[in-house]
């Protein structure tokens, strides 16, 4: 098997996740895509046992994407309780760390080729209070995005892509693309494009790319208004 060409996609069955496998397939990668039937990333047992199975069908592992994640739904700010606290920060925070913390060794065996590709969200830098928890979970892994990106350099490269509205609910285009400079919604390719560029841009570490047709550059309502 080709070195430089092996993947594992967490929330690889999700809306977002299915679009990165398609074109990382399509662009050569040899992918582990897994779902919540593959465990629960945010238990730092299940997460080894992840990585430990990606690795031995793979052969080795060259690129991570975290894409895994929960509590994406509005609720007002009085309503929140201490099970929407965990499932915003499951999957999103515990669940990149403990992934990656898991895939390190495989991933610093790359020969300089290894890379993690974070999938923030734009929200990680609105305040939107009708999305307090997720918000904030994305807020800390946009951060373990640069705390992994020292960890583990030079032999890891790790980067975030900050997806703005690209899996939209039907009937809700409209409204979402007025939200938007670009002044139209997006799409998970546009996404699995992002992540495909930052696999392959090795002199590019510790950083976010927002792709989100200009969604956090425009005043105006927040989306839970």
């Amino acid at each position: 098997m080709t070195r430089g060409m092996r993947a594992l996609v967490t929330g690889g069955t999700g809306r977002v996740g299915t679009a990165i496998v398609r074109r990382l397939d399509s662009d050569g990668w040899t992918v582990f895509a897994a779902g919540r039937a593959d465990g629960d990333v945010s238990r730092p047992g299940e997460a080894r046992a992840l990585v430990e199975r990606a690795v031995q069908e793979l052969g080795g592992l060259d690129l991570l994407v975290n894409a895994a994640g929960e509590g994406f739904a509005p609720k007002p700010f009085e309503q929140l309780d201490e099970a929407d606290w965990d499932a915003a920060f499951g999957a999103t925070a515990k669940g990149s760390f403990f992934v990656t913390q898991a895939a390190a060794p495989a991933l610093r065996e790359s020969g300089g080729a290894g890379c993690v590709v974070m999938i923030e969200d734009v929200a990680a830098y609105q305040p939107w209070p009708a999305f307090a928890a997720h918000s904030a979970a994305k807020a800390a892994q946009a951060m373990l995005t640069r705390v992994l990106a020292r960890a583990l350099a030079p032999e890891v490269r790790v980067c975030g892509v900050a997806p703005g509205p690209v899996a939209i609910e039907r009937g809700q285009e409209e409204r979402r693309a007025a939200e938007t400079l670009l002044g139209r919604v997006g799409s998970p390719d546009d996404i699995a494009e992002a992540v495909a560029y930052l696999a392959g841009a090795s002199f590019v570490t510790g950083t976010t790319l927002v792709v989100d047709g200009g969604r956090s550059l425009k005043s105006g309502a927040a989306p839970d208004a």
